[in-house]
């Protein structure tokens, strides 16, 4: 791996949240799914197209860019071991030969510069240490006139599995799930803000557009709710706070999400913003 200079992410996408994503990598691309459409169609991924996708987990953007681009490769870059091992595993079943996964912090990795056509990702730049570093970078390595199309986070407000954690307000400790601006999932939220990192960082011509997907979160309330809980920042949440406060919390939570059951599965609607670049 090479330098490493977001290290309080690298030792949580390297333990046990990073674990759970990979075992549970279909349950993810579920939630998020909704998302992918909407991202390669703006990133305009074609043939011949050198993609590097960047806080890829395990993979499932990349491998979509793959089948795109065809004769072009395509690199995933995450922090995350036990998903990059996943990702390389699906993407060996898969048969996919024009696709590879490197361990690395986009923020400082040493890209050969103009080696890209295109960066995408799908939630995976908002929690740079220093966005304006990373975007930096990042367009080191793309050639001139090359493109950028990223998912990240619209507020809080506008995640209806949020709205469902922050109900839970009265038994953990939940917080304000941090700032416009701030470092984390939020970081990107505010448009505004994010034109001027990107702009600060050289990038031109930005874009941001809101998008929604409605995701698969669970086969019923009980399902959803354990599979919430049980993540990173879910465990985080429940381990602050007493083993009967915590099955109060997680009978609250279903309660909640029996309003999103429908045909066998509990929906949720996420909001995101799809935001494209260029450089110049």
């Amino acid at each position: 791996m090479s330098r490493i200079v977001n290290t309080d992410q690298a030792a949580a996408w390297n333990g046990y949240e990073g674990t759970y994503w990979a075992e549970n990598q279909e349950r993810w691309d579920a939630v998020n799914g909704g998302f992918n459409e909407p991202l390669l169609t703006a990133a305009a991924v074609g043939e011949g197209d050198r993609v590097l996708d960047v806080g890829c987990g395990a993979g499932q953007t990349t491998r979509l860019a793959a089948h795109r681009s065809r004769s072009g490769q395509v690199l995933g870059l995450d922090l995350s071991g036990p998903m990059l091992a996943r990702a390389r595993d699906t993407a060996e079943r898969e048969g996919l030969g024009n696709v590879s996964f490197e361990a690395g912090d986009a923020q400082a990795h040493a890209f050969t510069p103009e080696t890209f056509d295109v960066v995408i990702s799908r939630f995976g730049v908002m929690f740079f240490a220093d966005p304006v570093a990373a975007f930096t970078n990042l367009g080191r390595a793309v050639r001139l006139g090359g493109r950028m199309a990223f998912i990240c986070s619209a507020e809080p407000g506008d995640n209806e599995w949020l709205q469902a954690i922050a109900a839970l307000s009265d038994l953990l400790p939940v917080g304000d799930f941090g700032a416009p601006g701030a470092p984390g999932m939020f970081s990107l939220a505010d448009p505004d803000r994010t034109r001027e990192v990107l702009s600060a960082a050289g990038w031109r011509h930005v874009t941001a557009e809101r998008v929604q997907a409605v995701g698969l979160w669970g086969r019923d309330a009980g399902d959803a709710a354990a599979f919430l809980l049980d993540s990173g920042p879910g465990r985080h949440l429940t381990g602050q706070v007493p083993p009967e406060v915590q099955g109060r919390a997680r009978q609250k939570l279903t309660d909640i999400l029996r309003a999103h059951e429908e045909n066998g599965a509990v929906r949720l609607r996420s909001g995101a913003w799809l935001v494209t670049a260029a450089r110049p």
